[in-house]
């Protein structure tokens, strides 16, 4: 094998790595983007429910409307959330409007019995439940390829063809274990 063999091996190597290592920073960008789209779709459900939320509460607590102007702003808030920093911003202030109105239900003997604040307070916890598996599942992507970006050789790949790190999708834990531990209403 001569000189100039072995440089075009050693060339064609290092393409086809530059290929298959540009792919690879593709692929775990459209898991980035296909799991926040999957979370995007819970958090709309969730911020869908509460307009019965707030309407079957309506006629129990008249006087409670600032709780109630509260939660209506978090979730417009949080429906106009276009990436994981503004989404975490929205979640805390809804999580914190939240905890209010379930705080409600304890002071209203006879909302804490209605069937459909029940029915209306059990979605929002399953809801709950699969948006946090869905948010570990995005971090989780989110740091694998912020992790590749960064790596040698990676990086360079990465700089040459602009791929930049994503935001975690961070919640306010202390305010997380608030609405988390909301009491659970039996039947």
């Amino acid at each position: 094998m001569n000189f100039s063999t072995i440089i075009l091996l050693i060339l064609i190597g290092g393409a086809i790595y530059m290929v298959m290592a540009y792919n690879n920073l593709v692929g775990m960008k459209q898991r980035i983007l296909s799991s926040w789209s999957d979370i995007e779709v819970q958090l709309k459900k969730r911020y869908n429910l509460i307009p019965a939320l707030v309407d079957t509460i309506k006629g129990y607590t008249k006087h409670e409307s600032e709780t109630l102007e509260k939660v209506i702003k978090a979730r417009n808030m949080a429906l106009n959330a276009h990436n994981a920093g503004e989404a975490s911003e929205a979640e805390a202030m809804y999580k914190s409007a939240v905890s209010g109105i379930f705080g409600l239900s304890e002071a209203y003997p006879e909302l804490k019995a209605n069937e459909n604040f029940i029915n209306l307070q059990n979605q929002l916890q399953a809801l709950e439940e699969d948006i946090e598996s869905s948010r570990r599942y995005y971090n989780a992507t989110v740091r694998d390829f912020n992790a590749k970006i960064d790596s040698f050789p990676e990086l360079f790949i990465a700089r040459q063809f602009n791929f930049t790190p994503y935001e975690y999708f961070e919640v306010d834990e202390s305010i997380a274990k608030d609405v988390y531990s909301m009491p659970k209403i039996d039947l």
